[in-house]
């Protein structure tokens, strides 16, 4: 049986670029009306035989407020929750390096004040944030001309200024060292670049910090072994050799390890443990650049 059609309009209809659906000259639907489709059967007895014919009904009615506002705000919920997973994916590995450069102002704030023990920990802490946020950033598709800045800046603030306030005194040599290390770490992170894929030139300046934070706890501060250090660090820093990229978290399994080891020392242990545990690691990118932390994913 042919379906009946019953059309109802309540307010004035635009027409629309949309066929069919009309009916007696009833106007086209238009865009943005709800479709509501009822389909109900009815029992009817034709004649003396157990007949059943069944009957469809559309409504055309234009949509109410209550639903426009629903359907709004689910397709604005949509819309929010991808556009919310995109922030997210863009700007995680930034957040990291926010992160290295909160530590790195801390510590200064730390080493104005006299507190070098908390400064030598929150030099630490930025190491393990740098060298996560550019594994993050490769493993999401991330990465960019702004993450690759505010990289440097976090790295100039924790490495470079964090770190040469571990050297200062009230003395004038050791004011210029200050100095000396910061205008290193500067020259190492603009002027440095090898040309040569997952190669550095001169030492990265994370390892360098890392040696002197740890330096300064095990020994108490003693500023001729930091000073000696320090020295050491500058030329390692400005020299022509070539360091492998560290991708510690994108390369074999026993490098992932050993920096699940890092965030276990620097959180769960005792300082001695820790820092012994970070100059070793520090040391041997120093001493095995290629034959332990060249990158081989």
């Amino acid at each position: 049986m042919r379906p009946s059609f019953s059309c109802r309009w309540n307010t004035p209809i635009r027409p629309v670029a949309i066929e069919a659906m009309t009916m007696s000259g009833s106007p086209a639907l238009q865009t943005g009306d709800v479709l509501q489709v009822i389909i109900f059967r009815s029992f009817q007895l034709l004649c003396c035989g157990q007949t059943y014919a069944e009957r469809t009904m559309i409504l055309l009615t234009p949509s109410s407020g209550f639903f426009q506002h629903t359907n709004k705000l689910f397709l604005s919920e949509q819309a929010t929750g991808v556009q919310l997973k995109e922030f997210v994916r863009k700007n995680a590995a930034n957040a990291l390096s926010m992160a290295n450069m909160l530590m790195g102002m801390a510590s200064i704030l730390c080493s104005l004040n006299g507190h070098q023990h908390a400064a030598c920990w929150l030099v630490l802490i930025g190491y393990l944030l740098d060298l996560a946020d550019g594994a993050v950033a490769r493993r999401l598709d991330a990465c960019s001309a702004l993450g690759a800045k505010l990289d440097d800046f976090a790295d100039f603030t924790t490495f470079g200024i964090a770190t040469s306030l571990l050297l200062r005194t009230h003395a004038l040599m050791d004011n210029i060292l200050c100095m000396c290390y910061v205008l290193s770490v500067i020259v190492r992170l603009c002027f440095f670049s090898s040309g040569i894929p997952f190669m550095y030139r001169g030492l990265p300046c994370i390892y360098s910090s890392a040696i002197l934070a740890c330096l300064s706890l095990l020994t108490g501060g003693n500023m001729v072994i930091l000073r000696v250090t320090a020295v050491a660090m500058i030329l390692f820093m400005v020299n022509q050799g070539f360091y492998p990229h560290d991708r510690v978290l994108e390369s074999q399994a026993w490098k992932k390890v050993v920096y699940a080891g890092g965030v276990v020392m620097v959180f769960c242990s005792s300082f001695p443990p820790a820092c012994v545990y970070y100059l070793l690691w520090s040391v041997s990118y120093i001493l095995f650049p290629t034959t332990l932390w060249s990158c081989k994913v």
